[in-house]
């Protein structure tokens, strides 16, 4: 599974990428709006950092208003994935981007037959939100692994990128069930480090090295 960082902030980009661990970075307007700077200084300094797919979303509803602010994100860097919403116009610029050989992640996915849309419309990525499905009683997982039997069946290129992460559980059984990417926020991507039994086992390996040193 690829790790990628949901973030704006250049801070914790750098801080993780420095761990060799992740490979690539997903933004949307609320991640940009909290950092205060420039939507394509951001876009471009996340680029240098980290060598991998970085999702960066168009504003525009509409397919005439989104394919040159999607033309004009592409041109940033080699690895910007344009990121549009899973709606008619959403999809449509999907299709004509990927003809163009620009990689698409379609994000806000919530059932299944969606997912069959985005694959069909060419999408590099689909985005399931597993964490807002759970807020409202749904299963996330569920719809994980409804898009992984799917795609299998029916032939389908386009990776799962698990969104809306809330936890490492939720990692956990993204991996299990079959998607190809999970993204997810830096307290999250720390939080994969942690076991009780590790911190306590490194506490006590060092406090009998310790007394041999007495």
């Amino acid at each position: 599974m690829k790790f990628f960082l949901d973030t704006a902030n250049i801070d914790e980009i750098r801080e993780a990428a420095e761990t060799g661990l992740i490979d690539g970075v997903t933004t949307n307007p609320s991640l940009v709006a909290k950092e205060k700077r420039p939507f394509e200084d951001i876009v471009k300094e996340i680029c240098q950092i980290v060598k991998g797919p970085t999702s960066a979303e168009v504003i525009a509803t509409d397919y005439k208003a989104m394919m040159p602010e999607a033309e004009k994100l592409a041109k940033i860097s080699e690895h910007v994935v344009i990121k549009v919403p899973l709606t008619r116009d959403g999809l449509r610029a999907c299709k004509t981007l990927r003809e163009q050989k620009i990689p698409v992640n379609v994000t806000l996915c919530f059932s299944a037959n969606q997912a069959l849309l985005a694959a069909k419309a060419g999408a590099t990525y689909i985005s399931p939100f597993i964490g807002r499905l759970d807020d409202i009683g749904q299963e996330g997982m569920a719809l994980i692994s409804e898009i992984a039997d799917l795609y299998a069946s029916q032939g389908f290129s386009t990776q799962i990128l698990a969104a809306s992460i809330r936890h490492t559980e939720h990692i956990r059984q993204a991996a299990l069930l079959g998607a190809q990417v999970a993204t997810m926020p830096y307290k999250v991507f720390e939080q994969l480090y942690h076991h009780p039994l590790t911190d306590s086992g490194l506490q006590r390996f060092l406090a009998d090295w310790k007394k041999t040193q007495a």
